[in-house]
């Protein structure tokens, strides 16, 4: 009987030698207390403690934490925006008491000193250099942080301004004044395209006109250096200048009569058009030409006879 006396009174002695072991977890601090007052800080590993007099007051994680915060605030050109603030913290290992006693509520801190200097920094600026100088923002944020969390054991590593919401209808404004900036852009590109358009269309005509001009004037040139030719032979056989010329309109109103015969779709018609158009053309351009050489015969005939009489 004596015995089974003795097992409950083992058990209990099993029960709070266990419990006088306890484990902490990497990055992660213990707080112990003593009857109720600060004992010790513990870091990971297997820790002990004296069963009923010791306690674990609390637990800290030493790893990196971020807090996100969202403020609405208003910019020096009365706009409504809404920033969202990133900041990264941690708890210092040094100084585990502090952040334990000296802050109940962390996040509540960090939220307050967070909108306090938003607040302060924003109505500062306009829109636009709210979105171009969000890093000052940021940079003012941490600044004022780091002075006061320091004295509660809290490190602040970065702080981020990860969204800048303007309210609705502004981003709808700036959505209009934005497309109609580009539209505005996209058509003095197209005046400018369009106005090297014709330029460019106006020199490659002047330049057509200019070697058409060129072909007319070479074209020409072979024509009567082709007449020169026709003249000098038919001169060889007999046949003065004035009749070889009256022969040559002759030949070349026959070739354009072929060549207009050849186009079954012509509709061109010279008058007069005769058969007997062609020897009418020859007998009268040969008296043309034999009036005009008698009449320029009398004329130099009359001014030697003028010139004989003077002197």
């Amino acid at each position: 009987m004596g015995q089974f006396i003795y097992i409950p009174i083992i058990f209990f002695g099993l029960i709070i030698l266990i419990s006088s072991f306890f484990v902490v977890k990497q990055q992660t601090a213990a707080v112990i207390e003593r009857f109720g007052k600060f004992q010790s800080i513990r870091h990971s590993g297997l820790q002990l403690k004296i069963p009923l007099v010791d306690r674990i007051a609390g637990k800290l994680s030493l790893k990196i934490q971020q807090l996100d915060v969202i403020i609405e605030t208003k910019t020096l050109d009365d706009v409504f925006v809404r920033l969202k603030v990133s900041v990264q913290y941690k708890v210092i290992r040094d100084k585990v008491y502090d952040a334990f006693y000296k802050l109940d509520y962390p996040h509540d801190q960090i939220t307050s000193y967070v909108f306090d200097v938003v607040r302060a920094e924003v109505p500062k600026m306009r829109l636009d250099d709210v979105f171009v100088k969000k890093d000052d923002i940021a940079l003012a944020v941490k600044a004022e942080l780091n002075d006061a969390m320091m004295e509660y054991g809290y490190d602040i590593i970065k702080t981020l301004v990860t969204d800048i919401d303007p309210d609705a209808q502004v981003k709808a404004a700036m959505n209009r004044i934005n497309a109609a900036d580009r539209e505005k852009t996209a058509a003095q590109f197209e005046g400018d395209a369009a106005r090297i358009l014709i330029v460019e269309k106006a020199k490659a005509e002047a330049e057509s006109k200019r070697l058409q001009g060129q072909g007319i004037a070479d074209q020409r040139r072979e024509i009567a250096r082709g007449l020169e030719e026709s003249v000098e032979v038919l001169n060889k056989v007999g046949i003065n200048s004035q009749e070889a010329s009256a022969l040559i309109v002759v030949t070349q109103h026959y070739d354009t009569l072929q060549a207009i015969g050849g186009e079954t779709n012509s509709n061109l018609i010279l008058l007069p058009n005769s058969p007997q158009a062609g020897s009418n053309m020859l007998n009268d351009m040969v008296a043309s030409f034999t009036a005009s050489n008698q009449i320029g015969e009398a004329m130099k005939n009359a001014k030697k006879k003028t010139n004989n009489d003077n002197d």
